[in-house]
């Protein structure tokens, strides 16, 4: 894949102008990322699992106290680490009973603009630029077969940097992320509420 396609995925940001020295913008300095030890770690895991735990069970669950804890997490956020707090959606309850993967081959150096436009997309969940086969993974949730139908073949193939699409009908899901303790999100308060 071109070094120009490539621009934008790695750890180093890319200025809003595009790849480093090719805008005149000035190039962002890479950001080192703060070591995480295996507290940090935990405290991730634990707000993955719910994201309304509160400080003070974080703060047991890890052994440290509810100071430590908050001051962590805001720590955490405030690197990016944790880039914020969602529901977990049962998409088929939701009414979004159709699922599926669609890989996308498209032209060379289109990248960002075929993002922007997908991001457009309605029930777009998910879109990686990726190494293989195909270019672009795209991850949508649609109420039934006949209107991801239309999104692939209306609306996916009107884009002109789109060469071709393969759609994979997801049959079942299972969210690693699931705790198995009452499902996700289950009770707690707002993370970062002191309890």
């Amino acid at each position: 894949m071109p070094d120009e396609q490539m621009a934008g995925v790695g750890s180093a940001p890319v200025p809003p102008g595009g790849a480093p020295g090719t805008s005149g913008a000035p190039a962002v300095p890479p950001v080192t990322p703060r070591p995480l030890d295996p507290i940090d770690r935990s405290i991730m895991r634990l707000l993955q699992a719910d994201g309304r735990a509160s400080i003070r069970s974080v703060a047991e669950q890890v052994h440290v106290s509810r100071a430590n804890a908050y001051a962590r997490i805001n720590r955490l956020i405030d690197d990016g680490v944790i880039r914020g707090f969602t529901a977990r959606v049962n998409h088929e309850r939701a009414g979004q009973g159709a699922s599926a993967y669609i890989t996308l081959k498209i032209v060379q150096n289109s990248w960002r603009t075929v993002r922007e436009q997908l991001r457009e997309l309605p029930g777009a969940a998910h879109i990686a630029l990726v190494s293989g086969d195909f270019d672009v993974l795209l991850l949508v949730h649609t109420p039934d077969n006949r209107t991801l139908r239309e999104l692939v073949l209306t609306r996916l193939q009107a884009i002109p940097e789109v060469l071709s699409t393969r759609t994979l009908l997801v049959f079942e899901e299972t969210d690693l992320l699931d705790t198995g303790r009452g499902g996700p999100g289950a009770g707690g308060s707002p993370a970062l509420t002191e309890e």
